[in-house]
């Protein structure tokens, strides 16, 4: 069987080339290979429709972009490189100098050898990007310019998947697929959101039902949020926005708008057992999707766990950010960390000591660990003393692994044994 990591590149390989955005064909093809992973079912907004503040645009297609410089030379040929198409760019065809065509070619002079990524969703324009250094090199003349791209009424299209569990209250897991040709951001949240799927689906008897959400940004969230938010207002109790998730960096979690609700809590007791991490406050001004799910409205208990931030990497929304920056052992691990954090949240249960006055009589019970314990070592003692004293029908088990500093899979373990004991039960 081939690993993790391997299935991950495959799928990789076949979606990096797909021109994408927030339309289009090329964002559906990019969703039927995801499917092949886990299925969705397909909900469409359509041009000129009202999704609260905003209207559905009008759908993308590029076909062919390029121009050519006085000696003939092509130049920005979008089917070598998606990127070189400014997103959502209109049909043109025209002869112009260099200085006209400037005004419509987009670089990064800080970063001289990157194709920057840039998009006109909302806007008609057209326009290029290079790279800085290739500007400086074309020759003074005459310049043809060919983009041929239609905009036609179409829609939005988003994708969901549920597993259910035996309560119908709901872990959201979203990203995004919009980004063309960007790695980190964006084919490892969609990539790492299917394999997570892949990895819950096999953890039998779940309390909780999973959703999953591949919208493009900003604006699939928000239909999304118009099929689906007064449910989540009434059902979801955590959520997780996946970008950025790609890298070798060290994970980053960003904070959900509530900054204590239950999303944040997992995220710290389980990156707590991992190793040094980062953490970010929720900002409204920069971010994901979570912006949207976050929005005063709908107040979501929604974060994000990323590794290398976005905008805090050089290679964000540029050429560089390519298959040579991510990790696919990195990647893997991303899904295991989430799945970790699927599990802390399966066995978060808040219980109850039966024995509320003084420490209950352990030895009949076979809890000593010098009488043949059913826990073995002096850390599980630790945590049965913890455990019992702070089971007092408020404390849940994220609570008695921060405050104790213990491993939040021993204080499940121990818990376990405590209630087959007797000396707990669940509220």
């Amino acid at each position: 069987m081939k690993k993790k990591s391997q299935r991950i590149e495959e799928y990789f390989d076949r979606l990096w080339p797909i021109p994408r955005s927030i339309t289009g064909p090329g964002y559906r093809e990019s969703l039927d290979i995801l499917d092949e992973i886990m299925p969705t079912t397909r909900n469409n907004f359509f041009t000129g429709e009202d999704v609260f503040d905003w209207k559905i645009p009008k759908e993308w297609i590029p076909t062919e972009a390029f121009f050519i410089d006085p000696e003939g030379n092509k130049h920005a040929i979008f089917t070598k490189n998606n990127l070189h198409l400014l997103n959502y760019s209109i049909p043109f065809q025209g002869v112009m100098s260099l200085e006209e065509l400037k005004k419509h070619i987009y670089t990064l002079v800080d970063q001289p050898d990157a194709i920057p990524y840039l998009t006109s969703y909302y806007e008609d324009r057209w326009g290029f990007c290079i790279s800085d250094n290739e500007l400086r090199k074309l020759p003074q003349g005459e310049y043809k310019v060919y983009i041929d791209t239609k905009l036609i009424d179409g829609s939005v299209e988003i994708g969901e998947a549920i597993l259910s569990g035996s309560t119908d209250e709901e872990i959201l897991f979203s990203s995004y697929l919009c980004h063309p040709s960007l790695a980190n951001n964006e084919l490892s949240g969609p990539l790492v959101l299917v394999f997570l799927y892949e990895m819950i689906s096999l953890i039998p008897n779940r309390k909780y039902t999973y959703r999953f959400v591949i919208v493009p940004e900003t604006i699939g969230s928000l239909c999304f949020l118009k099929l689906r938010g007064k449910d989540l207002k009434e059902k979801l109790i955590a959520g997780y926005q996946i970008t950025c998730i790609g890298d070798s960096g060290k994970f980053t979690y960003k904070k959900s708008r509530r900054e204590d609700s239950l999303p944040d809590r997992v995220a710290k007791t389980v990156l707590d057992t991992i190793g040094e991490y980062n953490v970010r406050d929720f900002n409204p001004a920069i971010g994901s999707d979570e912006r949207q799910y976050c929005s005063p409205g709908f107040d979501l208990p929604v974060g994000s766990l990323m590794r290398s931030m976005y905008t805090e990497y050089d290679e964000y929304h540029t050429s560089l950010d390519n298959k040579s920056f991510i990790s696919f052992e990195a990647m893997s691990e991303s899904v295991n960390v989430y799945c970790d954090m699927v599990k802390l949240i399966e066995s978060n249960i808040i219980y109850k000591n039966t024995v509320m006055f003084g420490e209950p009589q352990l030895g009949r019970r076979g809890f000593f660990r010098t009488l043949g314990s059913q826990i073995n070592s002096p850390e599980a003692d630790t945590a049965m003393w913890w455990i019992l004293n702070l089971t007092d029908g408020e404390n849940d088990l994220i609570s008695i692994s921060n405050r104790s500093g213990i491993d939040w899979k021993l204080i499940v373990q121990v818990s376990d044994k405590l209630v087959e004991g007797g000396l707990l039960k669940a509220l």
